[in-house]
């Protein structure tokens, strides 16, 4: 539940929340599965006495900037049932923000990425078969792959094939 002192529109708030839910929450993978609990639901009393948002201006801006960092803050799955690891793909260089985030989430729902990842197996194949079934316009000739974690980062795959990393670092 995200509450507001805002005032905004009943359709802006909708339009508001979804943006910020599409690039949040629904971006998540635990298990594969949609659970029926989860609710995402945002309140907005209009207390703050602001001139109400009624349309895409700068104010809705600001406010979708602020409501899409509360999401992130509160869509961290790192606590999900029996999770050891939490996993975050960034993708960049991608032509558009529709192909990013079909690549991302192709890559984050990837059970056999997960398997590695939990076995602490730097398997850069897995990444760009999630990829290759992600169903975007990829040249995969040009795919970089890195892992990264709090001990640093190991490059593993440049232009779409392997390279030579050490897999002791990379575990």
């Amino acid at each position: 539940f995200v509450t507001t002192d805002c005032a905004i529109s009943v359709p802006m708030l909708q339009k508001a929340i979804k943006a910020a839910a599409d690039t949040t929450f629904n971006m998540i993978s635990v298990d594969g599965d949609t659970s029926t609990n989860d609710t995402l639901a945002i309140m907005a009393n209009g207390e703050a006495e602001n001139e109400e948002i009624t349309e895409e201006n700068e104010a809705y801006k600001t406010f979708l900037e602020a409501l899409t960092a509360v999401c992130r803050k509160l869509s961290m799955a790192g606590d999900g049932e029996g999770a050891t690891k939490l996993l975050i793909c960034k993708t960049t260089g991608a032509k558009d923000w529709e192909t990013a985030k079909t690549v991302a989430k192709s890559v984050i729902c990837s059970s056999l990425l997960k398997a590695a990842m939990f076995g602490e197996d730097a398997n850069w194949g897995r990444v760009l078969c999630a990829i290759g079934y992600a169903g975007a316009d990829i040249d995969i000739n040009k795919v970089d792959v890195s892992f990264k974690s709090a001990y640093g980062q190991v490059d593993v795959c440049v232009n779409g094939a392997g390279i030579n990393f050490s897999e002791e670092e990379a575990a």
